[in-house]
């Protein structure tokens, strides 16, 4: 899914901030590399646990299918999907958590590297946002994966 907007990935993501000219000024400041910015402005966030998060967008790469910008926290172990706006309100799922409006988010600058918080993909500025009915899919298959794996080790 694509919003029109800036082509810059960073004034892209500011432009979630309610005073974009100081969240950028802050982010690059700021020697971890992050910022906060919340949910709800410009996109959600379903986060998903990474052992589930990464098969999921492995594929949906396999599905020739372009994600929009994925986070992926310290040690892997929580993965982020950016989705349109309103997703959050509607989405109903177990183990995913759906961050929107009065939700903050930790973001690394794009193309820095960060002791924590890193982009699986990063944004391209585009305003491209993970389709939530093919992440749904990808959800699902890599559920039924992993569940054809635990009954092969039984």
């Amino acid at each position: 899914m694509t919003a029109t907007g800036v082509h810059d990935p960073v004034d892209w993501l500011a432009s979630a901030a309610p005073d974009p000219a100081a969240c950028r000024r802050a982010w690059e400041r700021n020697p971890l590399g992050v910022a906060l910015l919340e949910a709800g402005r410009r996109w959600d966030v379903l986060i998903v646990e990474g052992a589930l998060g990464h098969p999921a967008l492995a594929l949906l790469a396999r599905e020739a299918y372009r994600p929009g910008p994925v986070l992926s926290d310290f040690r892997d172990a929580r993965t982020g999907f950016l989705v349109p706006t309103g997703t959050a309100a509607h989405w109903l799922a177990t183990g995913v958590r759906a961050a929107g409006p009065g939700t903050w988010i930790v973001v690394p600058y794009p193309g820095r590297a960060t002791g924590g918080v890193r982009w699986l993909v990063p944004p391209d500025g585009s305003g491209t946002l993970t389709d939530p009915a093919a992440l749904e899919r990808a959800l699902h298959a890599a559920v039924a994966a992993g569940a054809r794996r635990t009954r092969r080790w039984r």
